[in-house]
C-alpha cells in the first residue's frame, strides 16, 4: 500500500519566483525573488529526495533555478551597464588640451 505521487508545492513556487525573478530581473528587483527561489528550490530537493520519489515536481524546479540565475545575470548586467554608463557621465566631454591661441 504505497502513497501514490504528490506534486510539490515549494516546486511550483520556485518556477513563479524564478519567472518573477526573469522578468525583473533588468531592474535589479530581481535579485529578491531570485534569491528566495533558489532557497527554496534547495528545501524543495531535499524534500522530494526524503520522500522516496513521492514528491513530484523535479522539473519544474529545475526549471525554476534556471530562470532564477538568468534574473541574477541580468540584474548584474544592469549593475555593470549603469556602472560603465556613470562613469562616462562622470568623465564628460573632451576639451581642448591646448591654449586657444595656439595652432
Amino acid at each position: 500500500m504505497d502513497p501514490e505521487p504528490v506534486p510539490s508545492t515549494k516546486a511550483k513556487a520556485v518556477f513563479v519566483l524564478g519567472l518573477a525573478a526573469l522578468l525583473t530581473g533588468a531592474f535589479v528587483g530581481g535579485v529578491i525573488p531570485a534569491t528566495i527561489a533558489l532557497l527554496l528550490a534547495r528545501q524543495a530537493e531535499r524534500q522530494a529526495y526524503a520522500a522516496g520519489g513521492y514528491l513530484t515536481g523535479g522539473r519544474w524546479v529545475r526549471r525554476g533555478r534556471v530562470l532564477a540565475w538568468t534574473g541574477i545575470v541580468l540584474a548584474a548586467g544592469t549593475l555593470v551597464v549603469a556602472a560603465i554608463a556613470g562613469l562616462l557621465h562622470l568623465a564628460g566631454p573632451p576639451g581642448p588640451d591646448f591654449d586657444s591661441r595656439t595652432d
